[in-house]
């Protein structure tokens, strides 16, 4: 796939940026590189590569999920400004 100046001028007016003409040219050899390596990429044969989650075959380490601080709710709530049923209140901001 390549792209005419016309195609940059028009991807550039749906995205709201202004492109001098010299600027145009480049954006334009710059997208019709990334659709050359695209292209080049899809042309790769991957049947027969399982699917991966992770690029690295590795598993995380773990913590245990232990308690490291101690409960300061009330602490809080009391400088609140305004607080009803344990919860914080704050003004409206969408009618």
């Amino acid at each position: 796939m390549s792209l005419t100046i016309e195609d940059v001028h028009k991807i550039a007016g749906l995205a709201r940026i202004a492109l001098s003409g010299d600027d145009a040219e480049a954006t334009r050899d710059k997208l019709n590189n990334i659709f050359g390596l695209i292209e080049q990429m899809q042309a790769v044969d991957t049947r027969d590569v399982e699917p991966m989650s992770h690029p690295q075959d590795v598993s995380q380490r773990l913590r245990e999920d232990l308690v490291s601080e101690s409960d300061q709710r009330e602490a809080f709530q009391k400088i609140a400004p305004q607080t009803e049923a344990g919860l914080y209140l704050v003004p409206r901001v969408i009618e």
